[in-house]
């Protein structure tokens, strides 16, 4: 094989041989820095490999010499952390709801360990901002449908609402259409109605005797004469112009049509009680509290 490696003139250094239209690849050897380097980061990784968990098994992972897990330091650590918690969580606990307000230092220190859980906890569902989205409720606002009081609060997140314990919050809206109980043109009425106790627009022709004669033959056992709602059942109220679910007419016939049925865990058995109890005054502090 014939050697067509010269020495390049005006560098001094010598070529591979490789020419590509006239020009020639220098044969300059990498910095001895860069090859000492690259190979102690080669030593270096084998010995990662060796001392910490690296390689992926079917069914685990080598531990290493080490036998080192990030996750059991973050469980010490939380271990840590609630022992410095520890005596202020079970005063916490000890007082009541009504008490925890009263007390600054409780206050401030339930407000604290409440956000914290609502952010694992809640966000996914109700926002970061406990905001809501549609099917979730606003927490901010003064719109409940089991109560907004600190004990209605506290009762809603142990036991949720057809969470299927047995203190859940039951209730169902029924579904009018699917059920046959009203015809699609009665339901059209009706939604209609229900627009117009908040005020929205209603379709041209509209029958508002007809609409309100559905309303009381159907609704007002669990939404009241005037459509005010009733938190004993989780009934909304349909005068306030919240909606949990939108307030267009197409998505009112829906829901009229279907029922709705949303369903919210309950947290006790999950969280604490000192955590459901901090949970429940941070909610109530968000600023629609009652």
């Amino acid at each position: 094989m014939t050697d067509h490696s010269e020495i390049d003139k005006h560098s001094g250094t010598a070529t591979t041989g490789h020419d590509w239209d006239g020009i020639k690849e220098l044969n300059t050897p990498l910095p001895r820095w860069w090859i000492i380097t690259f190979y102690a980061c080669i030593v270096w990784a084998v010995g990662y490999w060796v001392v910490y968990p690296a390689w992926p098994l079917l069914s685990g992972y080598t531990s290493g010499v080490l036998h080192y897990s990030s996750r059991a330091d973050v469980a010490v650590e939380l271990s840590n952390l609630e022992k410095i918690r520890g005596e202020k969580m079970v005063t916490l606990g000890a007082a009541s709801l009504a008490d925890i307000e009263k007390d600054p230092a409780l206050l401030a220190l339930a407000r604290a360990r409440g956000k914290a859980v609502f952010g694992d906890n809640c966000a996914p569902c109700h926002g970061s901002g406990a905001a809501g989205a549609k099917g979730y409720p606003n927490l901010n606002d003064d719109d409940w449908l089991w109560g907004g009081s600190l004990e209605q609060i506290m009762q809603t997140i142990e036991f949720g609402a057809r969470s299927g314990h047995p203190k859940t919050h039951e209730s169902a809206m029924l579904a009018f259409g699917k059920e046959g109980i009203l015809k699609s043109a009665e339901i059209v009425t009706v939604a209609n109605y229900v627009r117009s106790l908040s005020d929205l627009p209603t379709s041209q022709g509209y029958d508002a005797v007809a609409g309100r004669k559905i309303f009381v033959d159907n609704c007002v056992s669990c939404h009241g004469d005037a459509g005010n709602g009733n938190q004993e059942v989780g009934a909304p109220n349909l005068t306030d112009k919240i909606w949990l679910y939108g307030s267009d007419e197409a998505t009112i016939i829906e829901t009229i049509t279907n029922g709705r049925a949303g369903v919210m865990p309950a947290w006790t058995g999950r969280l604490d009680p000192s955590t459901i109890k901090a949970m429940a005054v941070y909610v109530h502090s968000l600023g629609g509290g009652q």
